[in-house]
């Protein structure tokens, strides 16, 4: 099939976008300040807002839907506010409820959802943590720092054996235990709570709603405050950006430890009526049938995912045509996060969406930080060029400020975050004169004389390094290209050379192929990016294919699906260091 769809004459779907609109306030001296004037609804405030809406307007409806067996556990939006108001006051019943915060070690899940609402509409913040850093075998220094930030006044772990090792660990000593299943001695069943007297929610605008660590990929994570107000403002900053009343329907895997998964899908469901299908697959090779499996029984009308598991579905779309047709019957946006999604994959897409329905899906992206909401831009028009991040969402401003050659982004609005939880010094250095929060990042007009058509992420101020030659190497834009022109023979990349006089990636191989294929294809896909890269910085000189899978216990890879890259060039040191040495297994271009 010709990947090569933008020559294809074919419409797009009505993806139901409101219009576009932007203001542009020239500064002097090249900086700007972009604005979105586009008002939002205030119905909601706080968290516990829409799901008492819900819950009187569309009762029977489903709001999430769980694996159980072969079919789905599904709770309604009725059976979530009783459920919610029962763990709520069996919450207080236990005596937890205060300024301090419910830690949550648990994989996405129903029970996660409404113990987390729960709290929350007490005004007790509830502090989801990455599951690897509690899971069997992993390193629990992460998870006593996070303790150590946090100060929880109590857990609660979806299986108490499952997380039994991080629960007897010292640091968690003397913490009351909420346990969904597996309750040890001592442990507070979940059920307990359920069956307590029910409580109203009692939480205000302004109270903390969550805390949600940073990556932690520049160093020990930060607590991030999320305010109810900021969480239900960004929800309705999204919803602003179309002009559709029909509640979505999603299958997602995003964890709800980080923003993308616990805000901009979790409560975006809940905020628009919605119905989420929690997948347990991930966008990982080996780990991804799940996903598909789910995709092939649910015709999502929104569907949201890393580049990395588009990479995986591109292949499974163009492979089995039963898939294709359920996961194109209703779906109206694509979006890709957290990285740069490859031309070629998305073309690849949208050749199989014209072959199976006759038109096109719009792709959509955006860009954000935890800090943020986590949204502050995204494309919100019909598009199928790949490696936007959109424009200001409602109610947002970005100012864009010259920086080391680029245009520094800043940014504004009602969803950005207050700080760091105890960290007042560091959350009053992170805004600027004017109130805008300092991201660290560049972006860049695709059309400089067209500033409508939307800015593009231009790397990290910080991330990027510079060769022997002071030649900058820009790392994600780089990476991203170098992988999509390899293919499905590797899944992601490690970029190396800081100080060496070129640039060298290690690949993870695809498990499913044998190192052989996998190495001929990586040097095909070299020679084809470096035919079309400019400049020594942008070029890639050496190529090691890695004996291994990214180690998640180990924070290689993040629950995201995606490389920490500082961490993972840590990690395999020895295999940088031999990528620019003579071995006979590296390859030199």
């Amino acid at each position: 099939m010709d990947a090569r769809i933008r020559s294809i004459d074919a419409p797009f779907r009505d993806a139901r976008y409101a219009p576009r609109r932007l203001e542009i306030e020239d500064r002097g001296g090249g900086e700007l300040v972009l604005t979105n004037p586009t008002p939002h609804a205030t119905d909601f405030t706080t968290t516990s807002q829409a799901l008492e809406r819900w819950a009187r307007e569309a009762p029977g409806r489903a709001w999430l839907a769980e694996r159980s067996g072969e079919g789905w556990r599904a709770t309604t939006f009725a059976e979530a506010a009783e459920q919610v108001r029962a763990l709520a006051g069996g919450l207080r019943e236990l005596g937890v409820v205060g300024a301090r915060p419910l830690l949550i070690l648990a994989r996405n899940g129903i029970d996660h959802a409404l113990i987390a609402y729960a709290a929350m509409s007490q005004g007790m913040p509830v502090a989801p943590v990455s599951p690897q850093y509690g899971l069997p075998g992993a390193n629990l220094s992460r998870l006593a720092h996070a303790v150590e930030v946090l100060r929880p006044a109590a857990v609660y772990t979806e299986d108490a054996a499952l997380f039994s090792e991080a629960l007897e660990a010292p640091f968690l000593a003397g913490l009351p235990v909420v346990a969904g299943k597996n309750a040890r001695q001592g442990d507070v069943p979940l059920a307990r709570l359920l069956a307590a007297g029910g409580a109203a929610a009692t939480a205000r605008p302004d109270d903390h709603a969550k805390y949600l660590l940073t990556s932690g990929s520049t160093g020990l994570p930060k607590a991030v405050i999320c305010l109810h107000r900021g969480i239900a403002v960004n929800s309705a900053q999204i919803a602003a950006c179309f002009d559709d009343d029909e509640p979505p329907v999603m299958v997602n895997s995003a964890p709800w430890s980080h923003s993308l998964g616990a805000n901009s899908i979790l409560h975006m469901a809940l905020h628009r009526g919605g119905t989420l299908h929690i997948d347990a697959g991930q966008p990982v090779a080996g780990r991804f049938a799940e996903t598909v499996r789910n995709l092939k029984e649910v015709a999502t009308t929104y569907h949201n995912m890393v580049p990395a598991g588009w990479m995986l579905l591109a292949a499974e779309l163009e492979r089995d045509k039963d898939l294709a047709r359920t996961f194109f019957e209703k779906v109206r946006v694509l979006q890709y996060g957290g990285a740069a999604l490859g031309q070629d994959t998305s073309d690849r897409i949208q050749a199989v969406a014209v072959a199976t329905v006759g038109e096109k899906i719009s792709f959509a992206s955006g860009y954000g930080a935890t800090e943020t909401g986590p949204t502050a831009c995204n494309v919100h028009w019909h598009n199928e060029r790949m490696g936007l991040i959109g424009l200001p969402a409602p109610g947002t401003q970005v100012k864009l400020r010259p920086a080391a050659g680029k245009l520094e982004f800043r940014v504004k609005g009602p969803q950005v975050s207050p700080g760091y939880l105890g960290r007042p010094e560091l959350s009053a250095q992170s805004f600027d004169e004017d109130g805008f929060y300092l991201l660290g990042d560049a972006a860049r007009f695709v059309e400089p004389a067209d500033p409508a058509a939307g800015l593009a992420f231009d790397g990290r101020i910080s991330e990027n390094f510079k060769l022997a030659s002071g030649t900058f190497v820009t790392v994600g834009d780089l990476r991203v290209k170098a992988v999509s022109a390899v293919g499905d023979a590797v899944t992601d990349a490690v970029v190396c050379g800081e100080g060496k006089e070129a640039v060298g990636l290690l690949f993870y191989p695809n498990p499913h192929m044998d190192r052989a294929a996998v190495e001929a294809a990586v040097r095909a896909g070299i020679e084809r990016f470096n035919a079309q890269a400019k400049g020594s910085g942008g070029k890639v000189a050496r190529a090691l294919v890695l004996d291994s899978a990214p180690d998640a216990n180990a924070g290689e890879i993040t629950d995201k699906g995606y490389i920490a890259q500082p961490v993972a060039r840590t990690l395999r040191a020895a295999a940088a260091e031999r990528l620019f040495s003579d071995s006979s297994d590296v390859m030199v271009f």
